[in-house]
């Protein structure tokens, strides 16, 4: 069996970089993707490439170059086994009133549209191979809503929506598109927040800690695995039983 190739979005970022990490150590050939901050996260890495995901033409060309590394045939898009669509942004937790059609259009175009793009992209290879793993991130937030993150919860629960659709089209195929949807998770996108306000998150989560990037990366690798051939169209909280 040949060694499954998979593209990490959002790679430059704590969870993303961990997840990419944890498929390579379960032997997937992982190639990452960023948008800022690449050139300097991951030095001596052959397969990291850099793309705004909000530009339809540039996920275009980071399939391309995908493809190059891999040395798929380029008359043939495809040869990325695995697909992990990670990467995102949130806004300032802000009321709904103050927050612009500007901001909620660039929210959407890369936490949701992104991701409809890359699996667009992606899938065709899946499908005639006969073998595939889509593992979208979201969020809880997608789920349950929160207050003052209006947009970004928009965009999350988009994502699952997508999920859950996609599955039963692509199921037939034998491809498999499933979700993550972390709660609370210790990354620099939390440095804003003083150890006090940390502390009292962590005491409003039943396990009692904040998640941890490696948290969502297991859940990230069972998705990815053979094991999870029968499992689709599913969306796993990394949460700590908080909602």
């Amino acid at each position: 069996m040949r060694t499954k190739h998979a593209l990490v979005t959002g790679a430059s970022g704590a969870i993303g970089a961990t997840i990419a990490d944890a498929l390579e150590r379960q032997g997937v050939r992982v190639l990452r993707h960023g948008y800022s901050n690449c050139g300097d996260s991951f030095p001596g890495r052959e397969v990291f490439l850099r793309a705004d995901l909000r530009d339809e033409n540039e996920i275009e060309a980071l399939f391309l170059q995908a493809e190059e590394r891999l040395g798929c045939c380029l008359a043939e898009p495809g040869g990325i086994d695995i697909l992990v669509n990670n990467a995102g942004i949130a806004l300032p937790q802000q009321l709904i009133t103050d927050t612009s059609t500007e901001q909620y259009d660039d929210l959407f175009a890369l936490d949701a549209r992104a991701v409809f793009l890359c699996c667009h992209r992606a899938l065709p290879h899946m499908i005639r191979q006969k073998w595939g793993r889509i593992i979208n991130i979201s969020s809880v937030w997608g789920l349950a809503g929160g207050s003052c993150e209006v947009a970004y919860s928009a965009a999350k629960a988009a994502v699952i929506g997508l999920t859950k659709a996609l599955a039963k089209e692509v199921a037939p195929s034998g491809v498999t598109v499933n979700c993550v949807a972390p709660g609370v998770i210790e990354t620099p996108m939390n440095a804003h927040l003083s150890p006090a306000a940390l502390a009292d998150l962590a005491r409003e989560i039943p396990a009692g800690r904040l998640g941890a990037p490696d948290d969502v990366a297991r859940a990230v690798c069972f998705f990815a695995g053979e094991g999870a051939g029968y499992v689709t169209g599913q969306v796993l909280c990394v949460d700590g039983g908080w909602i």
